[in-house]
């Protein structure tokens, strides 16, 4: 194999490892191939790392985003008919509108309101974002969830499949014997 092909092979390599694109790596060995100077591969060298350095996004700030997507799934659930145990796509009870939501936005929550509020970390309530989770409680323990959505007028403001009869929708908490969760990281 002669040797300019092996380096334009070794430097695709190596680009793939950074995590630039094929359609970038694919011109590359052509580049090399037909004797592209030392210039043309330190300007690649310049691309790959300035895309390196803008291209990741913490894991914190793309837990935040699946957070605020499972919020929006679940408004577009508004209107859905409540069935106990179900968890979708076109009938919830309150917990398994949070688990649908959640896992179609790629975070994974147990499928009881009791089990999810033990995985979330609870937070003040006055630290809720939108997207976190309300989970209201009585002797029995959990026994609601719902996602939180805002604050109005001192009030928070949810979309939960409260019951029997009715349907998804948004509301304002009927009791205030509730306590706040996120799965976002601290």
């Amino acid at each position: 194999m002669p040797a300019t092909p092996r380096k334009a092979r070794a430097l695709a390599l190596a680009l793939a490892g950074l995590g630039i694109t094929a359609s970038t790596m694919s011109a590359m060995p052509a580049t090399a191939a037909t004797g592209g100077s030392t210039s043309d591969n330190a300007s690649t060298t310049t691309t790959a790392k300035k895309t390196q350095r803008t291209a990741p996004v913490s894991a914190k700030r793309r837990v935040a985003n699946r957070v605020l997507t499972a919020r929006d799934i679940a408004m577009h659930q508004r209107g859905d008919a409540y069935a106990y145990g179900a968890a979708g796509p076109d009938r919830f009870d309150c917990s398994g509108l949070v688990k649908y939501s959640y896992s179609r936005a790629g975070l994974s929550l147990p499928r009881t309101s009791s089990a999810q509020a033990g995985q979330a970390r609870r937070i003040a309530k006055k630290d809720m974002r939108s997207g976190d989770l309300m989970f209201f409680y009585g002797s029995g323990g959990v026994y609601h969830a719902a996602i939180f959505l805002r604050w109005s007028r001192g009030h928070a403001v949810m979309v939960h499949s409260p019951g029997s009869g009715q349907r998804v929708r948004v509301a304002v908490p009927w009791t205030s014997a509730w306590f706040a969760g996120t799965v976002r990281r601290a």
